[in-house]
């Protein structure tokens, strides 16, 4: 009892004391703005003063002199629900709520009181604008097709979307994550197209996020991974319009995050990392053949250095004997065996790329071809390396670039490594396990709950139509099976493969 009554006793001392805080809340608020010197609070003056609060680093300071001041003087006498009828501004909010408040002030919004000591006050919106121009494609370039890339600004974003899609069926949630940055994330799907699970799942894994700041999509596409210790990208991180209406046209699901230039879209495949925008503005033929150079070229740049340190490490006998002299002689000079030298070009070439990325353009394209022949040259004279591993290793280096998706163009530079070290250690039996190992866990591997390696696994004819290869668009009658989406038919199938010319 006794207990009881002192909880009792806590609880109705911790609502009084929060009762009187509140009176304070003000107050505080006001004295902790004005702590930063981008903080401006004046009072006006005369029979109906009233006091102006915001942060003039967040505020459009034409707005507050042009269309905001003028009617407050000529309005001072009106209550604040007739002044907000007045002000030739949208949205303005009437509000007692201290947290509103906060909140408000530190998005850009200027605030008025009657009298500066009640929390009562109008919030009216004046953030400045400033945002990036809209710029061509860096990481997505394409020869033909649309030039515009994603910006910073959200709502810059969702209006490249919907120019692209003009429908009312296009949703847009939106959910604020992140303790310190209170980060705004927009998550966009066709209603009656999408499948709502995969929607549910994407605003519940976004919403379930704990972290104090949330800076760019890259954040979120770590967080809401279903396997975040897997190298391997489950949603696809673009920064292209035109791709994002048309996976949203698919059935798909797109994250945009405030501050960040690039978009998310899933749920994705292993294959989809392979294909390139402009595969759609080709015609069929040669999109399917450049799509198999691409997966051919990933094969080369993850399994050609391992084969050459397996094969001469332990299979020599296979080696033709045509070209056996060659790599005698190539190798006569060589003090080291074919894992480190494979190894020393290897992280040349990734000191290079680096190297490339991190210093401005133009003196990075200079450092990654002038580095890369002055660097191979003098180890091939040096007698570290051999000209033919150091062909092989540039070949593939080159073929890695051919992949269209930078996040999975990280992942294939990663795993080469292992591949040599099984190499080493056991032959082309080496290179065989950690293939398996691979492919085991992309088979295991699920983007929002949906199979990755779809539809090759579980195969799904329908769906190879547009994966290894493009078909025409005639051919492609129904939406992506493995999305799951509401509504499978994207057109009229016999209709799309009529010819109805008119007779001369």
């Amino acid at each position: 009892m006794f207990r009881l009554r002192q909880k009792k006793q806590q609880k109705t001392a911790g609502q009084s004391s929060e009762q009187s805080g509140n009176q304070l809340t003000i107050r505080e608020l006001m004295e902790k703005c004005k702590a930063s010197k981008d903080f401006v609070s004046f009072t006006k003056s005369g029979r109906h003063p009233f006091t102006i609060s915001y942060y003039k680093s967040m505020v459009n300071p034409d707005l507050v002199h042009r269309d905001l001041i003028p009617h407050l003087t000529k309005n001072a006498s009106m209550s604040l629900k007739e002044l907000a009828g007045e002000i030739p501004i949208e949205n303005i909010e009437h509000t007692k709520d201290i947290q509103k408040i906060k909140e408000s002030l530190l998005i850009g919004s200027v605030m008025i009181q009657p009298d500066a000591k009640k929390a009562d006050c109008l919030l009216v919106p004046a953030a400045t604008a400033e945002k990036r121009q809209i710029s061509v494609p860096e990481t997505e370039f394409s020869v033909i097709g649309p030039k515009e890339a994603f910006v910073e600004a959200i709502e810059v974003n969702v209006n490249m979307i919907r120019k692209r899609l003009p429908i009312p069926e296009l949703h847009v949630k939106e959910v604020k994550i992140g303790k310190l940055s209170k980060t705004r994330v927009t998550v966009l799907y066709i209603d009656g197209i999408a499948n709502q699970e995969n929607v549910n799942t994407l605003l519940q894994r976004i919403s379930d996020i704990e972290y104090d700041h949330i800076l760019d999509s890259t954040y979120v596409l770590q967080m809401i991974s279903d396997n975040q210790n897997s190298p391997f990208p489950q949603l696809i991180n673009t920064e292209r319009p035109d791709r994002v209406a048309a996976v949203l046209a698919e059935g798909k699901v797109a994250v945009l995050v405030d501050g960040s230039p690039s978009a998310l879209t899933g749920p994705t495949t292993l294959v989809e990392f392979f294909s390139a925008f402009e595969d759609y503005f080709l015609s069929w033929h040669v999109a399917s053949v450049f799509r198999m150079i691409r997966l051919f070229s990933v094969l080369f740049s993850v399994l050609s250095t391992p084969l050459y340190v397996a094969v001469l490490t332990f299979h020599y006998e296979m080696i033709p004997t045509d070209l056996l002299g060659t790599l005698i002689a190539s190798r006569s000079n060589i003090p080291f065996p074919p894992i480190v030298e494979a190894i020393i070009l290897e992280l040349s070439i990734e000191l290079l790329r680096e190297a490339g990325a991190r210093l401005p353009s133009k003196v990075g394209q200079t450092i990654g071809i002038v580095g890369g022949i002055v660097i191979g040259t003098a180890a091939v004279q040096a007698g570290l390396t051999s000209n033919v591993l150091l062909i092989i290793v540039a070949l593939a280096a080159l073929a890695s670039f051919t992949t269209p998706v930078y996040q999975m163009s990280n992942t294939i530079r990663l795993i080469r490594f292992p591949f040599l070290i099984f190499a080493q250690f056991w032959g082309l039996l080496g290179v065989s396990i950690c293939t398996a190992f691979i492919l085991a866990h992309t088979l295991r591997l699920t983007s929002l709950g949906r199979p990755y390696m779809a539809p090759l696994f579980p195969l799904r004819m329908t769906d190879l139509k547009d994966a290894l290869f493009r078909l025409p668009f005639s051919r492609q009658g129904l939406r992506p099976m493995q999305m799951r989406p509401a509504d499978p038919s994207r057109m009229n199938f016999q209709r799309a493969i009529q010819k109805n010319d008119i007779e001369e």
